[in-house]
């Protein structure tokens, strides 16, 4: 017994040391003493969010290798509602949170430390000797409830582990001096020039004969098409030259032996290698939300005796301002447009006033899709391009679009033409001025397009060396022009940020402090703690993070999980989404994604697409292909086959260019399928009766007889609305009312029987339904009667 009590003692005084360490005088004063770094310390930092602190799990079980309930054994055995009513009172003590608080509790923090700590205390079988001693003199009267806050602050520590090495965390985020991360290119005194003009003024062409003429160079673009089309100028004027994208490798030895000029992608450009001149392409996109770090680390890296730099005038500032924290000037060569350029007075308002060499800009699929089917209705072909369809077939359609011998003379595209493909238009018409964006959150919104962007399409029209020397931009709807002069008299947004983004080593540092966190969750904690200085911004990650959430179950190393995170993909197509993760449970598995693997999991050989759905997916399993020869070039031995799934994959761009050459036979064959909403094919001054079941069901849903009967059709509540767009084009109101009888329909029924949208069989079945519709209400009419209707001879009667 007397040995017990020496321990007791000893440990009580060990208790009562450790416990003066971090409070003096709290029941006394009030004051606190506080020896720990706050989360806040360091000059100028912000605080992190902690919302992104995740706890980690603590045991309530002790192994049988350590000592059975020593405490118990000193003192006595807790009575737990007493302890319980001990911990609730420390936890509202505000002394205690103000002193977490400064030692870097916040009272989330707090919270989530308290509701652990509690839970360790009450379940744990046997506690540590310390506290259980602690909480027994605390019972007794013999200790007050302030001195658990050592213990709680041990134990918060546990399950927070980046509250002791907040400091490291962030000096390893610290991104204020992006400049001094390439030490090569600082070494040497690089030459900027600042090629500045809009689209079509010739500077990126001089910038490309500067590098043509040098003994070594390397050409940086946004596009693989841009890349491309450098790639075979070069090789075309002598100079050889390899392409470099994230999906490729060619070479122009048939050795394989580097060329001394590249063309690339901008970010596969290497920071490493010397050259005498350097090429950075469309410079604007510096401040992408996206891919801006790319342009950053280009410009700050290249290890270059000149660098070119080509984009929008709006950028020359901050690009002079960014070379100034570098040590380098910038010469500016300023360009105009080489060919005139006209916003007319007037909108087209109607397909049937468009013209050879016109090219309607829509900003979604589902508008291409109407508007090329219209133009198809009024004999006319026309070429497609949209951002999704392989490399391949948008060479493909912009040929087709450019051939003076070919009958094709329209072209309905995306803003995808606004960079990397060479296209003889005369006229620019935008169907819309509103496009979905993505702002620097990763949040979708629907927006009126900027001035840089309206430009960099517009100029598409009336380019340099095309036919039409003198090129014309309008809108499709009259109420849309005014809006288009504004936005294009507007001057350009300066550009006055440049992206940032974390890279594997840093998060690999991350980690090794953090070594239970999800990768989702070090990129977080790492974006909440970096700084950055006013010249810069961290590029939005939700694409890395989608990816890392859907690969976190499955056992890779962080560096490799980093780079399957890295992985261009589309995150809105599904299948995609589901063969990548079947790519990284093969590779955790360490055995090799073969060809024959990979065609099973893609159902090859692919057949030609019957509809749009078709076309659709056979797009996104040109992007799987992608996906495997971008992994191909990171994990060589796991995936083997790169030449065969490229033959595979030139075979698939023969397949989608076919599919698009046909591809109003496609959306024929997709809307008689699914029997679509006819208002997907109405003028705008046509009201649409809805709601038209577009699966399954009734076709015609419980419209009262007015609905039809009014001349054309009744405004009448919510059953009829105006539509536009190119759901609208080309079409005039309805000015006669309808006749179904004997299939001698008004002019709304032909044209849809006409572009095979119904067939006398629907029509019938429209008029039996109604009818049904009517004998549900109670509103039946004679079969005579409805007869009547049908063929407007009469209106329905008054019941008696």
């Amino acid at each position: 017994m007397p040995l017990k009590r020496c321990l007791l003692a000893l440990l009580r005084a060990q208790r009562h040391r450790s416990a003066l360490h971090v409070i003096s005088c709290v029941r006394c004063t009030g004051y606190l003493v506080v020896p720990s770094r706050a989360l806040t310390s360091g000059h100028g930092s912000k605080p992190p969010d902690t919302s992104l602190f995740v706890p980690l799990a603590v045991s309530t079980t002790r192994s049988e290798s350590e000592d059975e309930n020593i405490g118990a054994e000193l003192s006595r055995p807790l009575d737990k509602s007493e302890v319980l009513k001990i911990l609730n009172k420390f936890y509202k003590r505000k002394e205690m949170q103000r002193l977490a608080a400064d030692s870097g509790l916040d009272a989330r923090l707090f919270h989530q430390a308290f509701i652990s700590f509690r839970k360790y205390v009450m379940e744990s079988n046997s506690l540590n000797t310390e506290l259980h001693i602690i909480l027994n003199d605390i019972c007794c009267g013999a200790g007050h409830v302030d001195d658990l806050f050592p213990y709680f602050m041990r134990h918060a520590k546990q399950i927070f582990p980046m509250l002791d090495c907040m400091d490291d965390l962030r000096k390893i985020s610290d991104l204020r001096l992006p400049v001094n991360w390439y030490p090569e290119a600082r070494a040497i005194q690089r030459k900027i020039i600042f090629h500045a003009g809009p689209t079509n003024s010739g500077k990126t062409y001089h910038a490309i004969q500067r590098y043509l003429s040098a003994k070594t160079g390397v050409y940086c673009g946004p596009l693989k098409l841009l890349a491309s089309e450098i790639f075979q100028k070069s090789n075309d004027a002598g100079v050889p030259c390899d392409l470099v994208t994230g999906e490729e490798r060619t070479y122009a030895n048939p050795e394989g032996r580097p060329s001394s000029h590249l063309s690339c992608t901008v970010e596969m450009c290497s920071v490493n290698t010397p050259y005498e001149v350097a090429v950075i392409d469309e410079i604007q996109m510096i401040r992408d939300p996206a891919r801006g770090w790319a342009w950053t680390r280009a410009l700050l890296g290249l290890c270059a005796e000149e660098i070119h730099v080509c984009g929008e005038a709006a950028a020359v500032n901050f690009v002079t301002e960014l070379m100034y924290t570098t040590g380098e000037e910038v010469e500016v060569k300023s360009y105009n447009r080489l060919t005139p350029i006209t916003v007319l007075d007037h909108a087209l308002e109607s397909l049937d006033k468009l013209q050879p060499g016109d090219c309607i800009v829509c900003f979604n699929k589902n508008d291409i899709y109407s508007i090329s089917r219209q133009i198809e209705v009024r004999g006319l072909e026309c070429a497609v391009i949209y951002g999704s369809l392989p490399p391949g077939t948008k060479l493909a359609q912009a040929k087709k679009f450019n051939d003076p011998d070919d009958p094709c003379k329209i072209l309905v595209a995306t803003d995808a033409i606004g960079m990397g493909l060479n296209l003889s238009i005369r006229k620019i018409i935008f169907n819309s001025l509103i496009k979905p964006s993505i702002n620097e959150k990763g949040e979708k919104q629907m927006e009126t397009i900027t001035t840089s962007q309206a430009l960099q399409i517009a100029g598409r029209a009336g380019r340099f060396n095309t036919v039409f020397k003198e090129g014309e931009v309008t809108t499709m709807h009259r109420d849309d022009l005014p809006v288009l002069k504004d936005i294009l008299g507007r001057s350009v947004d300066p550009i006055e940020i440049a992206g940032l983004h974390p890279t594997a080593e840093q998060i690999e540092m991350f980690a090794y402090h953090l070594p239970d966190a999800t990768l989702s969750n070090l990129m977080d904690i790492f974006v909440s703690l970096a700084q950055v200085d006013g010249l810069y911004f961290v590029c939005n990650v939700d694409d890395f993070k989608f990816l890392a959430d859907m690969i976190q179950h499955i056992p890779l190393n962080l560096r490799t999980r980093y780079v399957f995170c890295t992985a261009p993909i589309n995150k809105k197509q599904p299948f995609v989404c589901t063969t990548f993760l079947k790519f990284a449970r093969q590779f955790s598995r360490n055995e090799p994604l073969t060809f024959d693997w990979l065609c099973r999991h893609v159902n090859w050989p692919m057949v030609p697409p019957a509809n749009i759905k078709d076309l659709i997916h056979l797009e996104a399993v040109h992007d799987v292909l992608d996906l495997y020869l971008w992994l191909s070039y990171r994990f060589m031995d796991m995936f083997p086959d790169a030449a065969l799934v490229r033959d595979m994959q030139k075979e698939l761009d023969n397949i989608i260019q076919n599919g698009v050459r046909s591809i109003t036979r496609l959306i024929r064959a997709s809307e008689a399928s699914s029997a679509p909403d006819t208002s997907s094919l109405l003028d705008s001054d046509v009201p649409v009766l809805k709601p038209l079941s577009k699966i399954g069901g009734s076709i015609v849903e419980k419209l009262s007889l007015a609905d039809f009967t009014k001349q054309p059709f009744a405004a009448k509540g919510q059953v009829q609305r105006k539509i536009r767009g190119s759901k609208a084009l080309g079409f005039k109101p309805v000015e006669k009312e309808l006749n179904w009888q004997s299939h001698k329909v008004g002019p709304l029924a032909t044209r849809l029987m006409e572009q095979g949208l119904i067939s006398p069989e629907i029509l019938e079945q429209l008029k039996q339904e109604w009818t049904d519709s009517q004998k549900e209400d109670g509103e039946s009419l004679p079969k005579s009667e409805a007869n009547d209707f049908y063929n407007n001879k009469g209106r329905r009667k008054k019941k008696p």
